[in-house]
């Protein structure tokens, strides 16, 4: 079930929906740049996959400036409010923060504002142009795509609770069909008055205060100082090296440096030699999730609020030592268990012919965030805030001001100072564990990006709705490697072939002689274009 992988040296764009993908390929071919093209393919998405992602939510952009020569972060992610507390929680007899609702929406979104840094920075069309196309598909409407509705079916309780959402994904009490016309006319309102005044137009002024006032009137905690203070920011990355490549990361509260981590364990087994479909395989890829995970759940949080051992934590030395007590001869399982996480994500990339590249992932954390909409806005809000913990002592604990652990993590590869691969993926825990699988199939075992993106892929962990701490692994002829690995004492859900609980990826990968390959993955609504 491979799609094509388009080629060409012009420009490539994979996103995971293709008219978000159709809209990039459309302002590169205008005369824009990677960067304005990120940007209306990010503002795209955000009408066209709203169960994933929407300008109530987060985003983060990590880019390549081929006239500065280096990679740039942005962390485009919200604070928490200034009047939030855990005693404000605990008050209401609430021991963690409910997933749903108002109280969930704690954080302030900061996708919109990141565009605007992105592009007042990098970009080189007018602003409006890159969010016209945005505006054409909430006032005009969509087919509601399969994906989509399979995440509408899912949540359809939270979705008629809500009475934007209701209004927007049902049709006479029932949820709108796949195929049928969606029109997000509020949205477009709020998308509209972005294109003709800029970020500020969500940050300050009439809109805001009107949005705050309906938040408050719901009896959520968000304020106008909230919003009149949100800043993106531009963050210096985290890289290792793997076999000579450099290996790119956003860093906390990025859960990025996870995926270093493992990729720095890694380099001291001899992955080829076992086969990409064996138990062998997936023992040694869950082992080495777990010795990362046990770090990130130890440190990871908003680094202006505690301090995090970034360099001791990727060091080649601590990489050593953690391989040392991964088990392969017995095979043995380690335990571990881990929290559960949002899987709500859509990921993309941009490629330019000259030579810029932006990989960016954008959220609500969980499908339809907080399901909750301020009347009149059409801004589905993330329930993101719904991660932090009311435990004073623990790494994540709410506080104000404070921006939450979070899973969101483009990834880019650079080969000999240029960029090599793009990557990125949906889900919670299993972000880092499909990049793995990604990175290895195309450094490891020689696969191209879309075979890589194809493979069988497994996500360790409690994705949310998960009440079990196991292995789930897509389940193409791999009954005798489960059977093993339930032996060595793993727990082993086997689900169907090409399942959505191990996320959709995108990627798009560049040779040494400037062809541009791209790749959407097949368990999605997404496509690569490329000329």
């Amino acid at each position: 079930m491979n799609n094509i992988m388009p080629m060409g040296h012009q420009g490539m764009v994979a996103s995971p929906h293709y008219m978000a993908s159709t809209v990039g390929s459309f302002v590169l071919r205008e005369g824009g740049n990677a960067f304005d093209a990120a940007v209306a393919v990010s503002a795209t998405l955000a009408v066209v996959y709203p169960h994933m992602t929407g300008i109530g939510g987060d985003s983060f952009f990590l880019m390549y400036s081929a006239k500065d020569r280096k990679v740039i972060g942005l962390n485009g992610s919200g604070r928490s409010g200034r009047e939030v507390s855990s005693s404000l929680f605990k008050d209401k007899g609430l021991s963690r923060i409910p997933d749903r609702g108002v109280l969930s929406a704690i954080t302030v979104p900061g996708m919109v504002d990141a565009w605007w840094e992105a592009w007042t920075r990098f970009g080189r069309l007018p602003w409006d142009k890159l969010i016209a196309p945005a505006i054409q598909y909430a006032e005009q409407g969509f087919p509601v795509s399969r994906d989509l509705y399979r995440w509408m079916c899912k949540d359809e309780q939270w979705i008629r609770e809500d009475k934007t959402l209701k209004e927007v994904f049902m049709d006479g009490g029932r949820l709108k069909s796949e195929g049928s016309r969606l029109v997000q006319s509020e949205l477009a309102a709020t998308l509209r008055l972005l294109m003709k005044e800029g970020r500020d137009a969500f940050y300050k002024g009439p809109f805001m205060e009107a949005m705050v006032l309906a938040i408050r009137a719901d009896g959520g905690l968000l304020t106008e100082e909230d919003f009149l203070s949100h800043r993106s920011n531009w963050v210096e990355p985290l890289s290792t090296t793997y076999k000579g490549d450099r290996i790119y990361q956003m860093p906390p509260n990025s859960q990025g440096f996870s995926l270093l981590l493992m990729m720095n364990i890694l380099e001291h087994f001899d992955l080829a030699g076992i086969p990409r479909d064996s138990a062998a395989f997936y023992h040694l890829m869950v082992e080495v999730v777990k010795k990362a995970f046990q770090y990130r759940d130890r440190y990871l949080t908003d680094p202006d609020f505690a301090h995090i051992p970034v360099d001791q934590l990727l060091s080649k030395d601590f990489a050593r030592q953690l391989s040392e007590q991964i088990s392969l001869t017995p095979m043995e399982a380690s335990p571990f268990l881990s929290s559960p996480m949002g899987q709500d994500t859509a990921y993309a990339a941009v490629v330019d012919d000259e030579g810029n590249a932006v990989s960016f992932i954008q959220s609500l954390y969980y499908d339809f965030g907080s399901a909750y909409v301020p009347e009149g806005t059409g801004v589905i809000l993330q329930n993101r805030g719904s991660f932090f913990s009311l435990d004073a002592e623990h790494p994540n604990a709410l506080l104000p001001n404070k921006r939450t652990f979070h899973t969101l993590m483009p990834g880019m590869v650079l080969r000999g100072e240029k960029p090599y691969l793009l990557l990125g993926t949906q889900g919670g825990e299993g972000q880092p564990q499909t990049q793995l699988s990604i990175l290895t199939g195309v450094l490891d075992y020689g696969c191209t990006i879309q075979e890589a993106i194809a493979l069988p892929r497994w996500v360790y962990g409690r994705t949310w709705g998960q009440a079990s701490d196991s292995l789930k692994m897509e389940n193409r002829n791999l009954q005798s490697a489960a059977e093993k690995l339930m032996q060595w004492g793993h727990r082993v859900e086997l689900v169907s072939g090409w399942d959505g609980i191990v996320g959709q990826a995108q990627g798009i990968c560049i040779d040494t002689n400037g062809v541009m390959y791209g790749a959407a993955d097949p368990r999605g609504d997404g496509l690569a274009i490329g000329w």
